[in-house]
């Protein structure tokens, strides 16, 4: 079951979108029979390049949910991005989910679906293109998500690497604008 809730939470003055991307009955096998539990996987941004993911376990939804939380705002990111969009195209790989993110001009919008919208959306990208390969499993797809946001490189960096100009490695369109 999905269920893309959005808050909007408070913690030491920064504003995060709390997204919940995944509430699942999971089920452990004893020797009196089943034990089930509630699994919740929480998204959590700053809609300007801070990202978390939490996962909480327990017996009620919303006792998941604040351990989901808590965890997510223990695990924050930063991504570097190009303005409305991502610098450079990316792959993530977890288990047989594959996630291809590729940057966008302005206007584009969010070509994404599921967990890898969600995830864009709370990091703050609004302008990007996506490709899900393999697994559709939800929870894969979002880590596969954060390991491509994880390997952008800032377009600083990699020019000063290469030892380029910062023009030459922005996108076309970027390109274009500067130069009239």
């Amino acid at each position: 079951m999905l269920n893309y809730q959005t808050n909007q939470t408070e913690q030491q003055g920064e504003l995060f979108d709390e997204r919940v991307i995944e509430i699942a009955r999971v089920a452990k096998v004893v020797k009196g029979g089943r034990r089930f539990q509630f699994r919740v996987t929480v998204v959590i941004g700053d809609n300007h390049g801070k990202i978390g993911m939490g996962t909480g376990k327990a017996n009620a939804v919303p006792d998941a949910m604040r351990k989901a939380t808590d965890r997510a705002r223990k695990d924050l990111h930063t991504v570097y991005l190009s303005g409305t969009t991502i610098p450079h195209a990316s792959t993530g790989k977890v288990g047989g989910a594959v996630v291809l993110l590729k940057p966008a001009s302005r206007g584009t919008g969010v070509i994404a679906a599921g967990g890898v919208r969600a995830v864009l959306e709370a990091v703050g990208v609004r302008d990007i293109l996506t490709k899900s390969l393999g697994s559709a499993n939800v929870l894969n797809s979002v880590q596969a998500t954060f390991q491509a946001l994880e390997t952008l490189k800032s377009p600083q960096e990699e020019a000063a690497r290469r030892g380029k100009p910062v023009e030459e490695l922005l996108p076309f369109w970027e390109r274009r604008k500067k130069h009239g």
